[in-house]
């Protein structure tokens, strides 16, 4: 499959291997995963950090498998789920921190462009949850507003 905003192919990742069951050496204690996802999320972890800390830290490779459910539906379950997803928002966070760098170097043209691919995609995905009805419905992208947003 090719890339959004360019024409050439992605390279091929690895792929996990196919599991119906979490490996005999994992750690398969449901409520003690629970337990600390529910810390690493009031830490401030987003849920591809929290996969991340308990692959390398508490040997569960796969939440899944362990527990049953995903990070993000644990999450939901215990009400600590942000309002705005996860790949929404590293994208808001990166056409801020272009803005930011747009204001102070006002002829850079090649992170102009990149911001607006960014943008770009942050309005297709903003289309994209609120038909699947992630997002609420009045839910509105607006530059101007993205810092007071990302800061609840």
């Amino acid at each position: 499959m090719a890339r959004m905003h360019a024409r050439r192919r992605g390279k091929s990742c690895s792929v996990r291997p196919y599991r119906k069951q979490a490996p005999a050496w994992s750690n398969t204690d449901t409520k003690a995963i629970t337990k600390v996802i529910l810390e690493l999320r009031k830490e401030g972890a987003s849920s591809s950090k929290i996969g991340l800390i308990l692959r390398d830290r508490h040997g569960v490779p796969d939440v899944k498998l362990a527990t049953g459910k995903r990070i993000g539906d644990i999450l939901k379950e215990n009400k600590v789920a942000s309002e705005i997803p996860e790949d929404l928002r590293d994208l808001m966070i990166k056409a801020l921190g272009l803005r930011k760098h747009l204001g102070e170097n006002k002829k850079d043209l090649h992170n102009k462009r990149q911001l607006n691919l960014i943008e770009s995609k942050i309005r297709r995905l903003v289309r994209y949850y609120k038909g699947s009805k992630k997002l609420q419905q009045d839910f509105i992208y607006k530059p101007e507003t993205t810092e007071i947003l990302l800061s609840r």
